[in-house]
């Protein structure tokens, strides 16, 4: 793949959500060993996803929730193992900031799997608290102000 990428911000009503869940399954489920009854979750229908394209197939997704009015948070950041090292996960976060930011947010925050840290330190994000379990995977809460 040496094509041309593509993002997008869709509802989670719309139907690019299959392919945002396909990328996410790939990843999450089938590399990682996530149960799905845990990667899938209400959220899904109510957040934005953010999806990546190469070559007009989807490759990478992100999604943002609205906390509050002035937080929302970014998770289930996944990019397939052949398009990785292309910038595909910056662009996706900074896509969803970009528009929490224009919805008035001031705050994002995700939980980060510790080997994927340093990604989200050069965008500007702190580690906060203590290492936590999530879906068997060890997190760390990290923040940014946007």
């Amino acid at each position: 793949m040496t094509g041309e990428i593509t993002l997008d911000l869709v509802a989670g009503t719309d139907a690019a959500l299959l392919e945002a869940l396909a990328v996410r399954e790939a990843v999450f489920i089938r590399e990682q060993g996530i149960d799905p009854e845990v990667e899938i979750d209400d959220y899904d229908g109510i957040c934005w996803h953010a999806i990546a394209y190469l070559d007009r197939r989807p490759v990478g997704t992100a999604r943002l929730v609205l906390v509050d009015r002035f937080t929302a948070k970014i998770g289930r950041v996944a990019v397939l193992p052949e398009a990785r090292g292309r910038g595909i996960a910056t662009r996706l976060v900074r896509l969803v900031e970009e528009y929490a930011g224009r919805e008035g947010v001031t705050r994002a925050i995700l939980d980060s799997q510790i080997d994927v840290m340093p990604l989200y330190e050069k965008l500007g994000y702190v580690a906060e608290g203590e290492p936590f379990l999530d879906a068997g995977i060890v997190h760390k809460r990290m923040t940014r102000s946007l």
